[in-house]
């Protein structure tokens, strides 16, 4: 599937902001009914307030149109924007405009700051391994999940599993309930010869058993990086072919090194401790 078909399912649904136009206002904007009479034209601008990579204009501009705004975007998603730069102008009923105000802006906010953060992430990575991948976790807010690895996406990240349903991800619990390595993967290559297999290890000797069993893809969880480089060596010098991933404790501080011994890095800080960008809306 094409990166921008991924987009288009991950676009909002009127269905969505109803719910959440309702969870804001489930009465109506009593303020606005008090001090708007009728129906009052208004045209407003979103600013934002600080450096970024901008993502969610896409969420924002469906919900002023939902609510029967006219929208001009002057960015994309994914452009880097500099501080107190105009992203969209919005015009129509001025009630509608101050409906949308706070959905639109918090979609603005947290996405523009998770792919800011991605972004930066990346970059970092990259400068000391090119092919590296810095993906997200499950670590999401409920309800919200769809948006946040969306705009790990447009900041150039990787979504990792969307859900449990997406991937076989053998865990700590998965294998204290079964009781063995060994015998997790060999049940889980019975759900179907299309799905991958990674598995979730906390010790040099787990990850070399999972090597030398051919699973798809490691996941190295909070090994200290002197672990992790030999724990990626060892698994190469078995099977170059398989997928090493790095987890746990990965920062800004650490990146670089870690990006040194492994294919993947997935960090939950990228949905779970993202600073949100500050954009505002002003009537004009």
């Amino acid at each position: 599937m094409l990166f921008a078909d991924i987009m288009n399912d991950l676009s909002i649904t009127d269905e969505e902001i109803e719910k959440y136009l309702h969870e804001d206002a489930p009465f109506g904007d009593i303020t606005s009914a008090a001090l708007i009479q009728g129906n009052r034209y208004a045209k407003a601008y979103v600013q934002c307030k600080e450096d970024c990579v901008v993502a969610g204009l896409e969420e924002a501009k469906r919900i002023f149109e939902h609510l029967g705004c006219n929208v001009t975007l002057q960015f994309k998603d994914g452009d880097t924007i500099e501080k107190f730069r105009k992203v969209m102008f919005v015009a129509g009923d001025a009630s509608k405009i101050l409906l949308g105000e706070r959905l639109a802006l918090n979609f603005l906010m947290r996405m523009s700051g998770i792919a800011t953060m991605t972004a930066e992430l990346v970059k970092m990575a990259r400068e000391v391994n090119p092919e590296i991948r810095v993906a997200a976790t499950r670590k999401t807010t409920p309800g919200f999940r769809k948006f946040e690895k969306k705009a790990v996406m447009i900041g150039g990240g990787e979504p990792h599993r969307f859900s449990l349903s997406d991937a076989v991800l053998i865990k700590e619990n998965h294998i204290a309930v079964v009781g063995d390595i060994e015998e997790a993967v060999k049940l889980a290559r019975n759900i179907s010869f299309t799905k991958k297999i990674e598995v979730e290890v906390k010790t040099m000797e787990e990850a070399v058993s999972c090597a030398r069993l051919g699973v798809d893809i490691i996941m190295l969880d909070n090994f200290k990086l002197s672990d992790a480089e030999e724990a990626y060596r060892k698994i190469k010098e078995i099977n170059r072919g398989i997928v090493v991933e790095v987890s746990g404790g990965v920062n800004r501080s650490n990146i670089k090194k870690y990006a040194r011994c492994c294919d993947v890095i997935s960090a939950g800080m990228l949905t779970h401790s993202a600073r949100a960008i500050d954009f505002s809306l002003e009537v004009v």
